[in-house]
């Protein structure tokens, strides 16, 4: 892992910025929760303590790690190091040349 990926893991995880991690689970950002393309091929849970879930077709937990939201923008870095960001716009991801909306809870439809 590059220096760069190192720094940007240890970020966003809250290992340099302990406080971060613990303010970002007691108080959400509104976009936590599950982002879906149309076709439902890519699926990103975001989850309230900094940690993403991300399904691509019948492969649950394809990839996982830390994000960090800023504004409308969101900066991932998976388990791996690999880094990627996107960014919100009514209502909407836009994240690595793909389109990702908000999922209803099953109660909401």
């Amino acid at each position: 892992m590059s220096a760069k990926n190192t720094v940007a893991v240890l970020l966003i995880s809250g290992a340099l910025l302990p406080g971060v991690a613990m303010a970002q689970s007691e108080h959400p950002h509104p976009y936590v929760g599950m982002w879906v393309t149309d076709d439902g091929h890519v699926r990103h849970e975001l989850l309230a303590n900094g940690r993403y879930d991300e399904a691509r077709g019948n492969r649950e937990s394809a990839y996982q790690g830390n994000y960090r939201v800023t504004g409308n923008h969101i900066d991932y870095v998976d388990d791996t190091g690999f880094t990627a960001d996107g960014e919100f716009i009514n209502d909407v991801l836009y994240h690595g040349g793909m389109v990702l909306r908000r999922k209803s809870d099953p109660i909401d439809e």
